[in-house]
């Protein structure tokens, strides 16, 4: 019988995981959610965000503990796995992940195909194919070249934040509040809610772990240095913003970055953010698309589904059959056009899944103490994890956030995965 390489390729560095985690944090969560913000929290936009990586840092530090004790692809999967040896929890909290990814990459690819669609005409549903296409592509090359992809676009999409910020300085104006919130705190609290958004995507760091170079150390590092590298972007470019604007004037608008940049240099300035926007949602796609493919590849590693998914191509030392499935995926969910709806899915269930990441680490820490760990993260009262406590309540509290619709969608896709894991649970599960 021929036999397939199914082991990744470790040539990942600390900077390449942090520029990982930056870029997907960033992407282009605050070009959409600064307005709204704005609304609700006016001058203290700031505070918000502040709040917001708070909150994203006790579920960040989960991560960063449990990736120095388990540094695989699917971590989620080996997470709950490990502490609950439940393996139908394990699966489904997967397969939430699996959906939130094929989706989120099909619904950040029509972004930018409607930002390529204003500039060059293409249609958008066309254009976000030809992305999918593409950064398919690069996954399957490899990863040093993805990283090499991810670096640059990284790179201009916080060069874009900080001529936002540069701006800011030249209006800056001490006689504005930068406290003030016209709905009190209930309005800051509401915006830090809305915000936290803005900082899905760090646990993807945990996802390529069995391709990073000593994962167990620089893994957990890599992921808290991206948290606060976003964290202090995204505070320096909300006060910016609210001292070129005004807050009033960030909510009302559709566009506010775009706005920022047309106030300082003119309205042909414009043009300059809508290529920075097609570099932030392109390289979103490019890692969305590379964590998917490897979670696919890991739950297949753990036996959860078929094993032909962990299948590596003998030159490049990538899945390329996940990889090929989940660009036929996310080309199948783009090819409708309008799918803001199945958007919310992304995000409940992520949610789903932070809180189960935060019980998992509560749980380890009883059930096995002993097990190594390259890092831990901070605030015990004994062996128990204070910080995971407040993560698995923050991200149970923000599932009251959604409307009723989307969480009744949500169960309808826990079913569906119900069944799948039935269906696999004889063939595959049980050998």
């Amino acid at each position: 019988m021929k036999k397939h390489v199914t082991k990744l390729k470790r040539e990942l560095n600390l900077f390449e995981i942090v520029m990982y985690g930056v870029g997907i944090i960033l992407g282009a969560g605050i070009y959409a959610l600064i307005g709204e913000g704005a609304a609700l929290a006016g001058n203290a936009l700031w505070l918000a965000f502040g709040l917001a990586a708070l909150i994203a840092c006790f579920t960040g530090l989960s991560y960063a503990e449990l990736s120095s004790m388990y540094p695989k692809e699917a971590a989620e999967y080996v997470y709950t796995k490990k502490a609950f040896n439940k393996k139908y929890l394990s699966f489904i909290v997967i397969w939430i992940l699996l959906i939130a990814g094929i989706v989120s990459s099909a619904v950040v690819a029509l972004g930018f195909g409607g930002y390529l669609s204003n500039i060059t005409g293409i249609p958008k549903i066309a254009g976000a194919i030809i992305l999918i296409a593409c950064m398919s592509l690069i996954n399957f090359y490899g990863m040093k070249e993805s990283s090499k992809m991810n670096i640059i676009s990284t790179i201009i999409e916080i060069l874009g934040l900080v001529i936002i910020v540069v701006i800011g300085f030249m209006f800056f104006n001490p006689k504005i509040d930068y406290f003030y919130a016209p709905m009190g705190f209930e309005g800051i609290i509401s915006a830090t809610a809305l915000i936290f958004f803005a900082f899905i995507g760090f646990e993807s760091i945990a996802n390529i772990s069995e391709e990073a170079k000593k994962a167990r150390k620089i893994i957990p590092l890599g992921l808290v240095i991206a948290l606060v590298i976003s964290t202090a972007i995204y505070m320096v470019v909300s006060v910016a913003a609210v001292s070129v604007s005004g807050a009033e004037a960030l909510s009302e608008s559709h566009a506010p970055m775009t706005d920022i940049t047309s106030k300082a240099f003119g309205p042909d300035a414009g043009i300059i953010m809508s290529i920075i926007a097609l570099f932030a949602t392109g390289n979103t796609v490019l890692i969305i698309l590379i964590v998917t493919s490897r979670i696919l590849y890991g739950t297949a590693q753990n036996r959860a589904l078929p094993k032909i998914l962990c299948r590596l191509h003998k030159k490049r030392k990538t899945p390329y059959i996940s990889i090929f499935l989940v660009m036929l995926l996310a080309v199948l969910v783009a090819l409708p056009g309008n799918i803001k709806l199945i958007a919310s899915l992304t995000d409940i269930g992520i949610f789903i899944v932070y809180f189960f990441v935060n019980v998992s680490l509560i749980w380890l820490r009883f059930r096995r103490p002993k097990e190594k760990r390259a890092f831990r993260s901070p605030i015990n009262i004994g062996k128990f994890p204070v910080l995971a406590l407040l993560g698995a309540l923050s991200t149970f509290f923000m599932l009251f956030y959604f409307d009723y619709t989307i969480v009744l969608m949500e169960l309808g896709v826990i079913v569906i995965g119900f069944l799948v894991y039935t269906l696999l649970e004889k063939k595959i599960l049980k050998r």
